[in-house]
Order: C-alpha cells, then structure tokens, then sequence
C-alpha cells in the first residue's frame, strides 16, 4: 500500500519526522558550484521536501554522512584518552538506487571483512534510506549495464509527479502517521531508469599483462592526479589518519580520519621513501581494477555503481566508462592472440 500527498499534506508529515530525524538530501547550493556564478547540488539538510532537487545529480554522493571527510576518532591528553561522542539523532537520508547500492558496497568493506569498524557502524545503524525515484538516466551515467538502477533494498520510496508525491513505506510505525495526511493508493513502486545513453562492458576474464599494458601509458599524461574522482565516488572508502595538536608539546589534541585518495601523490608512499605508483597511469590501472575486477572477485559484484560522477567531475575529461571499455576491448585482444 502506498500513499500520495499534497504538497500541504507533504508539509505537515515532514515537521513530524524532523522531530526524530535529521533529513539530509541532494539540495541546491546558489553560487557555491565549481566556476562562478553556478550553482551546486549536493546533499545537504532539508527543512521541507520542496527543498529537495529531483532533476539533477548530486555533485557529490551521500556516503559522507555515513563516512564524513574528517570524522575525529578520539581526543587525547598526556594522560587521557576521550572517544569522540557520536551523533544523537537519527537521520533520514534520501538518495538514488545508485547511491543506494553503494551503501551495500561501504557496509561490505566497513562491516563484512572480518571485522566492524565502530565509528561507521555507530552512523550507519542511526540511518534510514529514502529511494528516490529515477525514472530517465543523466548524460553520463551506466548504472543498468552496473545492475544497480533498480533496489527494492529501502526503508522507503518517493517520487514526485507534478506537484504530487507518491511515496511507498515500509516501516509500520509510519503507517498511521502517512494515513492521517495522505491518500492511500494501490501499488506505488518507484520509477527506475531503464536505458542510458553510456554504457560499458566489463572484462570478464584479465590476463597478467594487463598489468603491463599500454592501455595505462595514456593516463600519464592527461591525468593531473588531482583526486577528484575519488572524492565524488560513492564506493571509495581508502582513509588517513592525521593528529591535531592543541598544543605546543604536542600532549594533547584529537585524531582524525580523514578521506585519502589513490590518485594523488603520497598515497602508495612506503617508509623509506620508496613509491609503488609514480606514474598517474598507474594509479588510473589500480583504481580502475580495483572499481571493477578486484572487488568482484571478492564479493561478487563490481565496486562501480555507474552514477558517473567521476566523469563529471574529472577536470581533464577523462571517462571511466571509456576506460572500462577500452580495458575490455585490450583484454579480449590478449586473449585472442595467446
């Protein structure tokens, strides 16, 4: 059974659930975009649903509310050590299938390797997702050939048709709040996209020498390691740490996790200055298998949910999508001439 509200009815339900939660969704930011005079979306908290923007991608996915770019772990003293207090209030997050999907891609690295990392378990048993519906595919996203634009793995769905939003709710407690300012309707399922105009064809067997391949030596040149793509993917997970000192003795101050990126330099960095990946190419070839051989043979699935952000974002044009092409095209090559 779902429910269709009015903006009215939207409004009045929305005051009862902030009680409880902090509502966080893709909102427009006016003149904080990348080049003067734009505008950014990004998730951000929302007092109402008009706030929310349906028509456009997130610059930006909604992990870090679940995994912040600087989260402090503890604080310390010459002779005291405080864990860091987490948040109270529950949160309400609404976000896209892709986005969704990369949630169960976090939830595998931070909880199902063997062990539960605390500090984003604490956050992520505080949330509950919202389904957005996506019912046509933006310019650079291939989530259908990734399997990931479509979940039915949601606490609850919304789309918003004209000035009418039709919601499908799993959590009984809600029931008789929805009830009391929405109509009931039969059969409300989220709208998903079905087509994309990008698409990608994953390699399905990688010889060793694709290790080795030309393939990467374009990278050297056009990527500028900036990092960028990492930042807006939602699957990268890689972290540092960093110590604040308040002061000059450096006996006290906090820790911090802090988000890291395979792209730029000082990631592979050893101790004794040595570096596993100079070239940027090298570290476009790790990241790359990493996003859609490495992960998939460990848990079955690929790391790339195809929301295509990094493509927006990359300030040199690079395409992963083209590059994951471009690395099966290579591997069917090698295979066929061995």
């Amino acid at each position: 059974m779902g429910y269709c509200f009015t903006e009215d009815g939207m409004m009045s339900v929305w005051s009862e659930l902030e009680k409880r939660y902090d509502i966080y969704a893709p909102k427009r930011f006016a003149g904080k975009g990348r080049f003067s005079d734009t505008d950014c979306v990004r998730y951000g908290q929302v007092h109402s649903a008009t706030e929310i923007v349906f028509d456009k991608k997130a610059e930006y996915s909604a992990k870090e509310f679940l995994l912040p770019n600087a989260e402090t772990l503890f604080y310390f003293t010459e002779d005291q050590i405080l864990e860091s207090a987490c948040k109270e209030k529950e949160m309400l997050v609404f976000l896209r299938s892709c986005d969704l999907h990369a949630i169960k891609r976090l939830d595998a690295v931070y909880l199902e390797q063997g062990f539960i990392d605390s500090y984003y378990k604490r956050l992520r048993d505080k949330v509950k997702f919202v389904l957005m519906g996506c019912p046509k595919a933006f310019d650079t996203c291939f989530c259908v050939d990734m399997g990931t634009n479509k979940s039915t793995d949601y606490d609850m769905s919304i789309d918003k048709v004209n000035d009418k939003y039709y919601m499908d709710c799993k959590i009984e407690e809600w029931t008789e709040l929805f009830a009391q300012s929405a109509e009931r309707v039969q059969d409300v399922q989220p709208a998903y996209v079905t087509e994309t105009k990008t698409h990608v064809n994953l390699p399905v067997q990688m010889p060793n020498t694709m290790l080795q391949s030309d393939l990467w030596r374009e990278y050297d040149g056009r990527c500028i390691a900036c990092g960028r793509c990492n930042f807006v993917c939602p699957t990268c997970t890689c972290f540092t740490m960093q110590d604040m000192y308040y002061t000059e003795n450096g006996k006290a101050g906090e820790r911090r996790r802090v988000w890291a990126s395979c792209m730029v330099d000082g990631y592979a960095d050893v101790a004794g200055g040595g570096t596993y990946r100079k070239k940027h190419g090298e570290r476009m070839r790790y990241k790359v298998l990493h996003k859609v051989w490495d992960f998939q043979k460990k848990h079955g699935y690929p790391m790339c949910v195809g929301c295509g952000r990094c493509d927006d974002i990359c300030p040199e044009y690079i395409s992963f999508s083209h590059c994951v092409n471009g690395l099966k095209k290579a591997c069917k090559e090698v295979m066929e001439n061995e």
